[in-house]
Order: structure tokens, then C-alpha cells, then sequence
């Protein structure tokens, strides 16, 4: 088997994130934030909110995904339980 070069998991060869890491809240109070914003993204690929609602964020996407499968596993068995068990 070759070996494949494996990414980095969002670092570069020296260690640091390559993602743009920004406090969207901050750059929203700002009149041109959201502008800056889209620039970043067209430009970067990717822009981190490490600010408080980043995460806040991040736990209601959390749980619609468990939500979200809680719902198809329903649908993919019928005669399952509430949680997914028979």
C-alpha cells in the first residue's frame, strides 16, 4: 500500500491553525465586519468564531443533529421505541 500524505487537521507543517480565527460579534459591531467577513471566507475557505456565541452556536447545531437522527431512526424502523430501541 503507498503511503498517502495525510492533512494536518486544519494546521500547517509548523503548527499553527490555518483557519482564520475571528470574534464574529466583534466584527458584526463593526459597520464593514460583515464584509470583512465574506472577504475572508471567499478568500480563506474558512473563518473560526471563537467568540462566547461560537460555541452557544455550535450546541444548538448539536442538537438538531441528534434531533435529525433521532427522527430517521424512526422512520427507517417503525416499530422502534422513542430512543431507538426495539
Amino acid at each position: 500500500m503507498s503511503d498517502r500524505q495525510k492533512p494536518h487537521n486544519g494546521r500547517d507543517r509548523s503548527g499553527h491553525f490555518k483557519v482564520r480565527q475571528e470574534d464574529f460579534e466583534d466584527k458584526l459591531a463593526d459597520p464593514n465586519g460583515p464584509e470583512f467577513i465574506a472577504d475572508d471566507v471567499r478568500l480563506g475557505g474558512a473563518v473560526e468564531d471563537v467568540g462566547l456565541e461560537g460555541g452557544r452556536r455550535a450546541d444548538e447545531l448539536q442538537r438538531e443533529i441528534d434531533v435529525n437522527r433521532e427522527v430517521t431512526e424512526r422512520f427507517r424502523r417503525p416499530d422502534a421505541g422513542p430512543t431507538g430501541q426495539r
